[in-house]
């Protein structure tokens, strides 16, 4: 009878604990979240996928932390680093938001990092991949839960080198920082396990005719090269596999690429076009853990696609902040407090895989070799090979890493 009476006491007083939570979560307000995502223009796909992995985590979390409602404003920056420093001060300046949340482009990533050094504003960055912004550049208030350019092609390079067997390789690659950084990575570790990259291709974004570029591949005698490596995203991607089996490349030169290559917002409509193409990433919709499952299931019951990296990356954002502010028992008002929260959280069971920080606030995580394959008549990314708990330093001490000068169009340059 005493044990039972004591279980109830106990219950009453943890369930009045829970009231008192609540009581003061509700007088505290809500956490206002500024997401800034493009909504029209050529990246709105993107942004549509950013949306919809943030309002999953959202909707499970029940739109709400420690008793305290979760209020998203959001803003279309067009993916112009104009419009989003425009965006971001209106988020912060008038809406009074207590978190940055989003964006796609470098370039807007970079824009925004000088306004929210001088403003103090949490900032997180689910997708931006910029090299610099977790090293040389980083600043105390940006959380990187996704990716730096070259971290996933760090290990493929070694992979193209060591397992593909590859000799020599031509890189066409976007003429901005995401593509110097990706091809740049790669044939760094290419380089030093064996390869040697002959030729850099920059086209510019939104390219419509790769043709020029596509004849500058040396095809024949001494200088042929055995595959090609490519990063493009989006209907750029799309337009340069057409155009790469125009041109008869297509089963002549294997093709390799940055993970955005074949990327599920896009991989359906590159349909058997990709079939055969590897790439790296640290997300495949196919992965077959049970969280991926589990997350895979529940992001195309809400939104009928399958999820893209862009939408696992604004999730596992959303979870990772979900998981600070528990921490913190909803205390946003303390900003250093939430980054520091945001940078001690420790996922296991991300879609992903495991997910953990390191001391620059970039993800130490998995890195996945996958293969364009068409299964049951619909192109996926089948896992082949796992690199675990991949550091943006790759293999090399941070410090050592960090003397070098950041990866740029001509560094490391190319030998003919």
């Amino acid at each position: 009878m005493r044990s039972v009476l004591r279980r109830l006491v106990l219950g009453a007083a943890f369930l009045a604990v829970l009231l008192q939570a609540a009581e003061v979560g509700a007088a505290l307000g809500p956490i206002k979240i500024g997401f800034i995502a493009p909504r029209t223009g050529y990246a709105a796909p993107n942004g549509r996928d950013l949306t919809d992995g943030l309002m999953l985590a959202l909707a499970q979390a029940g739109q709400q932390v420690a008793g305290r409602p979760i209020r998203v404003i959001a803003e279309d920056d067009q993916n112009t680093p104009a419009q989003t420093l425009t965006k971001a001060r209106k988020l912060v300046e008038l809406d009074g938001v207590d978190v940055l949340f989003g964006v796609v482009s470098a370039a807007s990533g970079y824009a925004l990092r000088d306004y929210v050094d001088a403003h103090h504003v949490p900032t997180i960055y689910p997708v931006v991949a910029s090299d610099d912004l977790t090293q040389r550049k980083r600043s105390a208030w940006i959380v990187r839960t996704g990716w730096s350019s070259s971290q996933p092609e760090h290990p493929f390079g070694e992979y193209a080198a060591r397992v593909l067997r590859y000799h020599r390789i031509a890189t066409i690659a976007y003429d901005f920082s995401f593509g110097w950084e990706s091809v740049e990575g790669f044939q760094d570790t290419f380089e030093r396990a064996g390869g040697r990259v002959v030729a850099h291709l920059w086209p510019p974004q939104g390219t419509p005719d790769y043709s020029p570029y596509l004849a500058r591949i040396p095809l024949t005698g001494s200088d042929r090269v055995d595959a090609v490596f490519a990063v493009f995203s989006g209907t750029d991607a799309l337009r340069f596999l057409q155009q790469y089996r125009a041109f008869g490349l297509e089963g002549r030169v294997p093709l390799l690429g940055g993970g955005t290559l074949t990327d599920e917002h896009i991989l359906f409509q590159e349909g058997d076009l990709a079939r055969g193409v590897i790439t790296a990433l640290h997300y495949s919709a196919a992965l077959k853990t049970p969280a991926n499952l589990d997350f895979v299931r529940a992001y195309t019951r809400a939104s009928s696609r399958v999820p893209s990296y862009y939408a696992e990356g604004s999730y596992t954002a959303a979870r990772i902040l979900l998981a600070a502010l528990e921490a913190l028992h909803g205390r946003v008002e303390d900003k250093a407090a939430l980054v520091g929260a945001m940078r001690r959280v420790v996922l296991p069971d991300a879609p992903r895989g495991p997910v953990r920080f390191d001391a620059w606030g970039n993800p130490i995580e998995n890195v996945y070799i996958r293969r364009v394959d068409i299964v049951q008549g619909e192109p996926q990314n089948s896992v082949i090979f796992t690199y675990p708990h991949v550091s943006q330093f790759w293999t090399v001490p941070p410090e050592e890493y960090l003397r070098e000068p950041v990866y740029t169009r001509d560094y490391p340059p190319a030998h003919p």
